[in-house]
């Protein structure tokens, strides 16, 4: 049996590794242990934690072993050789561990009205803060040269991270009616909603959680299609008013109808127009290309100024009420007008 001067592990290049299993189990009292800057060494017998060391050089003994030492009842001083299994844990802050969703969170857009498929993506710290949980709950079967990697870890708590950060996106999205496309200035305080919810579950474990973060929320770009679809008829829409806009749309719909093989009831009913709407939308389209409303049949909206038929109750471009005000007289009156000039009555 091989006599261990030194036990120590030097790390690996990269910080990506969480625990080390030292390869012998064949030590002997006045072993040296050396650990390094940002590790700590676990000696473990019958499958408990006897005693921890954090960062310096030991010589090892029954004053510094006394756990161990009650559990293999060996006698003091002397090179004694025992055995025990010595694991080196990396208590450095990793900061650089990615996560993102797998599968898309599926919501309707609450300013839109589009079903989007979206995705999370961001970055958190993790570090070590309690060795005897970390033991307990993950180091427990390892074998001889293994290797913990961060990556391990993150396998572990990906369910729980998507959980928290799909239930934190979708309760902004639907209960607060925040738009997926603005979603984006609610980042910061988004991540500080999951950091709180993920915190304890990562303390179980042995973890303090050091930072989280959400760098973006996305959708693909045929979802965002629709929206800018929406946007660019909405743009439209404001550009033209109201009823310009209706008009350009029958024009687009009849447009539509001498190209569409099944006719113009089959264009109709291809663009969601019931027939009654359509003949409506004839009617209309008659009115203003067939017949058109010369200057003399109008008259000037009290509200906008636009010119309306003279017969018009209410404005097409503002929608105020243009309809005469008779008195109980048969007086015409002046809007605005509180009485009657003729019989002095008050206009209610």
């Amino acid at each position: 049996m091989a006599i261990l001067d030194v036990v120590r592990f030097d790390g690996l290049r990269s910080r990506d590794w969480l625990i080390y299993k030292y390869p012998s189990e064949n030590l002997v009292f006045g072993t040296q242990l050396i650990v390094q800057e940002g590790q700590a060494a676990i000696f473990v017998k019958g499958g408990s934690v006897a005693d921890v060391f954090y960062p310096g050089t030991y010589t090892l003994s029954t004053n510094n072993l006394p756990i161990l030492n009650s559990l293999v009842n060996l006698p003091f001083g002397g090179k004694t050789p025992f055995s025990a299994e010595v694991y080196f844990v990396n208590t450095a802050v990793k900061l650089d561990i990615k996560w993102g969703t797998i599968d898309p969170i599926q919501l309707i857009d609450p300013k839109y009205y589009v079903k989007l498929r979206i995705r999370a993506f961001g970055q958190m710290g993790l570090r070590v803060s309690d060795v005897f949980t970390l033991f307990k709950e993950l180091i427990g079967g390892m074998q001889k040269n293994d290797i913990v990697k961060f990556d391990k870890i993150k396998e572990y708590y990906r369910g729980i991270l998507v959980i928290k950060v799909k239930s934190a996106i979708a309760d902004a999205i639907i209960t607060n009616g925040i738009s997926a496309l603005e979603i984006s200035v609610k980042l910061e305080s988004l991540s500080n909603e999951v950091k709180e919810k993920i915190v304890p579950e990562f303390e179980k474990y042995g973890f303090t959680v050091a930072n989280f973060y959400i760098q973006s929320i996305n959708f693909p770009d045929e979802d965002f299609e629709k929206i800018n679809k929406i946007l660019e008829n909405k743009a439209e829409f404001e550009i033209m008013g109201d009823g310009r806009y209706a008009t350009k749309r029958s024009f687009d719909v009849y447009e539509g109808a001498a190209n569409n093989q099944n006719g113009v009831a089959g264009a109709f009913a291809a663009g969601g127009i019931g027939f009654g709407a359509a003949m409506g939308m004839g009617t209309m389209m008659n009115q203003t290309v067939g017949n058109p409303i010369h200057k003399e049949d109008t008259k000037e909206c009290i509200s906008c100024k636009a010119r309306i038929p003279i017969g018009s109750k209410f404005c097409p471009e503002c929608g105020a009420n243009n309809s005469e005000l008779i008195c109980e007289c048969g007086n015409k009156l002046t809007r605005g007008t509180k009485f009657c000039p003729e019989c002095g009555k008050k206009v209610e």
